[in-house]
């Protein structure tokens, strides 16, 4: 193979900016106002509000929302959940990608931009540092300025407020799994357990981390997301793009000026876009991975074209195919594949959830012994019943049986009663006289509330063993 001539080998070497290895440029996004960023704005609020609030509100003696590692318990509103109903976190799980996809195809990068936690904490953080250090030109200035009393109280004081945003995450983080209140009791009485000492210093050291420091390197580069966004875009997902045909060729100009004249298009070149930008891209170069979505540079492209009297929308969410002069079909057949997905299942899922009973039985069979003959004639299986009271109150429990004539069952104890939330095992004997045994059979075990006698019946179905009619003969 003449190597020299291959593609590889007639490749430039790239330039340093473009090296892989390069050196990290920090990134001074400036404050922008807007339509989008009010509504991103709502969104932090919304939802760093709810993390930080939620387990501070009671509910019948206990979080409204907790997780209780130890007692194997996961309070969410008046539901309780235990382990045996992983199955609905696995569903939740594949509803979450599936409404990722279907936001996606059809908006592109929405979670990113608007409700994505490093998104809103590194916003958070960012409005930090702006009250304190100054907008965008301010900061550099500082950057660049020798250390003085007045850099490092700027300076100390950010990464203070930082350390304490950060230390206060990591406490709420552990509040959901230890009570917050007790978890702050111990916190001031220097009484925390090293399992809750580690989530909250480890947890809050990411926050300070990730929102004060890496920033946008956690989306460009730690992001799966950003990676495989790609396939899942098509030419009618609405995305975030530069108008090249109304821009180009772009270059600064008079307001007063006929820019028509001078063959000049709307851009001004003032590159605002990219100075708002939170991961420093050019939007004016096209689709980019490490664009996040977040419309900065729609609205300051905006505010721009009014004082210069153009109209709006030089940046704007748009499709490559209304770029392209062609039409948009926003519904097409995958967004209408994930909404039908997303609203059955999620359906299903809300309506298993919101009935599901507040008891369940599994049934065990004894297989060491097929059956035993008792002296009256009789035939008797063995079970080993596991119950489970997933209410948050204490019940007791009957045992009955039938599919069979002159059944019988038999329960240790034959009342059963479990504190809330117990998973118990109680062995269990059903006899059966043989006259109504005809080899195998299916028989239904039944577990009524005793002191909850408008609560359902559980009935499990169950396999006896018993000799035939020719061998009872």
């Amino acid at each position: 193979m003449n190597t020299a001539s291959s593609p590889r080998s007639r490749q430039a070497p790239p330039p340093d900016g473009d090296s892989p290895y390069a050196a990290r440029r920090k990134i001074h996004p400036r404050e922008v106002t807007g339509s989008f960023q009010t509504l991103r704005r709502i969104m932090l609020i919304a939802v760093l509000g709810a993390f930080y609030t939620l387990c501070w509100v009671p509910w019948g003696g206990r979080q409204i929302i907790l997780w209780d590692l130890p007692a194997r318990r996961f309070h969410i509103l008046w539901m309780t959940f235990y382990p045996q109903d992983f199955i609905y976190v696995a569903i939740l799980l594949v509803l979450a990608a599936v409404t990722l996809l279907f936001f996606t195809a059809l908006a592109g990068r929405l979670w990113c931009g608007y409700t994505c936690p490093q998104t809103l904490w590194t916003e958070m953080f960012l409005w930090i540092e702006r009250r304190i250090e100054g907008d965008r030109p301010q900061r550099i200035k500082l950057d660049k300025s020798p250390w003085t009393r007045e850099k490092i109280l700027r300076r100390g004081g950010k990464h203070v407020i930082w350390i304490a945003v950060g230390l206060w995450t990591g406490i709420t983080f552990v509040g959901y799994f230890t009570p917050i209140r007790e978890l702050l009791t111990e916190l001031v009485q220097f009484r925390l357990g090293p399992w809750e000492a580690f989530w909250v210093f480890f947890y809050g050291f990411a926050t300070y981390g990730n929102a004060g420091f890496l920033r946008e390197q956690v989306c460009m580069y730690m992001c799966p997301y950003a990676r495989f966004q790609s396939a899942m875009f098509d030419r009618d997902s609405l995305i975030i793009s530069y108008d090249e045909q109304r821009g180009e060729p772009r270059g600064s100009r008079r307001r007063e000026s006929d820019a028509r004249s001078a063959g000049l298009g709307d851009c001004i070149d003032c590159t605002m876009c990219v100075q708002v930008c939170p991961t420093g891209i050019d939007i004016r170069k096209g689709l980019q991975y490490e664009c996040i979505g977040c419309a900065a540079c729609i609205d300051v492209c905006d505010q721009v074209m009014d004082r210069m009297g153009y109209p709006r929308g030089l940046v704007r969410y748009t499709t490559q195919n209304a770029l392209e002069g062609k039409p948009t079909h926003i519904l097409r057949p995958r967004v209408i594949i994930y909404a039908t997905i997303l609203l059955v299942a999620g359906g299903l899922t809300a309506y298993s959830i919101l009935t599901r009973p507040g008891l369940s039985m599994d049934v065990l069979r004894d297989r060491n012994v097929l059956y035993r003959t008792l002296d009256d004639g009789r035939i008797e299986n063995s079970y080993m019943l596991k119950i489970n009271n997933r209410t948050e109150m204490q019940h007791s429990y009957r045992l009955e049986a039938r599919g069979a004539d002159g059944i019988e069952v038999h329960s240790d104890p034959a009342l059963i009663t479990l504190p809330p939330g117990a998973i118990q095992p109680i062995p269990a004997r059903v006899q059966i006289p043989s006259s109504s045994i005809d080899g195998a059979m299916d028989i239904e075990l039944m577990l009524s509330t005793v002191d909850a006698p408008d609560a359902p019946v559980i009935r499990e179905q169950a396999r006896f063993l018993g000799p035939k009619q020719a061998e009872n003969r």
